[in-house]
């Protein structure tokens, strides 16, 4: 999907118990060429499910209109009733770019699936967020007011005439809104009761609105308000936070559900430590949180680096413990299990790729290599063996970080294993895409070549793909070579108890950058394009050079230590 424009749907449906209904609705979307279901997630107490998926816009927007065509025939919103505030059988349906999509473009394909449903469905629509044509339908709540039960005196007040679809209410579909959003991540932290009184009181502290200011602060004294009459109000600790107290019947207890409208202003980590702040001085504990929906992997991997910080212990660890971290210090398996694998947005999709290389055990990587098949070969093998120097070093950063007497050490020797990471997975990555390189140019020369514009645009891909098999084992040499500042500084001033293992990684980055160069000078042989042929041998000559020197030096530290 790389290069492809795509946005994201998540529509939700007044539906959260028969899963019949929702099937017939999923169906729909999963018909769509292109689109990929990402997550159903359905909610019993709320009677509501929230679907993810994703795709190119105008299979998204097709998509989406085919599930709320559905929704208003499987859905009665007469005989709906639920925790959660809705007014239609598909309540909301954001639009959120993804990749290669500005909001612009969102919110033209947001009118385009207004304009189309409103004009062959019964239904009123309107838009909100960015693609919202009246300031007060910015806010969902807002547009969402009265909810169902208000729509049949809402929709005869002219000020809110739907922007597509009738003015009429329709009993059975309610209306529905459709917005152009950023990214919103939907989150619930769970109390140890089952007052909604003071789930509400956490709410008011935590949300951007906060809460109507009182006389003396008390909670049923009279309400403080402007010349105009208007309340005063006491804003909320977090920005972009929107968030109600609410009891849920399911888990017989209480919970500060929340929407975080722009995770850049307020984390996932920083909404759960405003809320665990609150219910502590109001006397009740915060016992775990709850993720509906799906969230990018940066929301809980900044979530994980957080709490590592707190204890005061390296960053410069996998993603996989990263998120593990997060997992258990944010308490989101309290309710149930919580695999990372079904609901951070980038796993999903990445799909169940079982042929990559580095998803392999040791010994199958081993025997893969040695198999009668020319990949992997020795540009795969040269990356991972840089992954394992930069790991060699990492690890001596970590151990440096937790060494005893070194407390006041621990963040220099964080920053120095976050680099490695970084390093590693970057490696990691060129395992696979030297391959991918290599299988490119046998698709290159299997191709036709009868004609003299199919030899044309074999030649063509042949010389793309070449260059391609350059380029990969050249950022293999420049990656490699990248590792052996950290590697230099682990010998000199890291835990000397571990001095050899830097030694051992420098050996492997060098062995890397030459196991590279070899690749990238064999494949310069198949090309013609004798300019970019000196350029990239002068660069691979020049970082041999270098990083020969290094190894030298690293390894002229590591033996006078020993």
């Amino acid at each position: 999907m790389a290069g492809k424009k795509l946005i994201e749907c998540v529509p939700n449906f007044s539906e959260g118990r028969d899963m019949k209904v929702i099937k017939q609705i999923t169906d729909e979307i999963e018909k769509i060429e292109g689109v990929q279901l990402l997550d159903v997630d359905p909610g019993k107490a709320t009677n509501r499910t929230v679907v993810t998926f994703v795709g190119p816009p105008e299979a998204v927007i097709e998509a989406a209109y085919q599930a709320i065509k559905k929704a208003s025939e499987v859905i009665d919103m007469s005989k709906h009733s639920g925790e959660h505030p809705r007014m239609g059988a598909t309540d909301v349906c954001p639009l959120i770019p993804i990749s290669n999509v500005s909001m612009d473009e969102v919110v033209e394909y947001a009118k385009k699936l207004g304009e189309k449903a409103g004009s062959t469905l019964d239904i009123p629509f309107y838009l909100y967020e960015s693609a919202a044509t009246h300031p007060d339908r910015k806010n969902l709540a807002t547009v969402r007011a009265g909810e169902y039960e208000g729509l049949p005196k809402k929709l005869k007040d002219p000020h809110w005439k739907p922007d597509y679809g009738p003015s009429s209410f329709n009993p059975k579909t309610g209306a529905t809104a459709i917005g152009a959003r950023d990214f919103l991540v939907a989150y619930n932290v769970n109390l140890n009761t089952t007052s909604v009184r003071r789930a509400n009181s956490v709410a008011f502290d935590v949300r951007e609105k906060g809460r109507v200011k009182r006389e003396g602060g008390k909670l049923n004294s009279k309400i403080i308000r402007d010349e105009a009459g208007e309340p005063l109000r006491v804003p909320g600790k977090l920005k972009s936070v929107k968030a109600i107290g609410w009891f849920i019947e399911e888990y017989n207890l209480a919970q500060i559900s929340m929407n975080l409208t722009n995770i850049s202003i307020t984390s996932l980590h920083e909404a759960f430590e405003a809320c665990r702040a609150s219910a502590t001085n109001k006397g009740m504990r915060v016992t775990g949180s709850e993720l509906v929906g799906l969230v990018p992997k940066k929301v809980l991997v900044d979530a994980g680096k957080y709490f590592l910080a707190k204890q005061e212990r390296s960053l410069g660890v996998s993603e996989e413990e990263l998120i593990h971290i997060a997992i258990k210090s944010l308490g989101l398996d309290e309710l149930g299990p919580f695999d990372p694998k079904k609901k951070v947005i980038e796993y999903l999709l990445e799909g169940d790729n079982q042929n990559l290389l580095v998803d392999k055990n040791l010994t199958a990587f081993a025997n893969e290599t040695a198999s009668e098949s020319p990949a992997p070969g020795g540009g795969s093998i040269a990356a991972y063996l840089g992954a394992l120097g930069v790991s060699l070093g990492t690890m001596v950063a970590n151990l440096s970080s937790h060494k005893r007497g070194w407390d006041d050490r621990w963040e220099e020797f964080s920053q120095v294993a976050e680099e490695g990471q970084e390093l590693k997975d970057k490696l990691l990555y060129l395992v696979d895409a030297d391959t991918a390189a290599f299988n490119a140019i046998i698709d290159a020369v299997r191709m036709p070549k009868a004609s003299p514009s199919e030899k044309a645009a074999r030649a063509e891909a042949m010389e793309s793909a070449t260059k391609n098999a350059i380029e990969v084992p050249l950022d293999v040499m420049r990656t490699s070579y990248a590792c052996f500042s950290m590697l230099a500084q682990m010998a000199d001033s890291g835990n000397p108890n571990s001095v050899s293992d830097a030694g051992v990684g420098a050996l492997c980055c060098k062995s890397a950058v030459h196991g590279a160069y070899l690749n990238v000078k064999i494949n310069c042989k198949d090309l013609d394009d004798k300019k970019y042929v000196k350029t990239v041998l002068a660069e691979a000559d020049d970082i041999l050079k270098k990083a020969i020197k290094e190894e030298k030096a690293i390894l002229k530290v590591v033996e006078g230590k020993l």
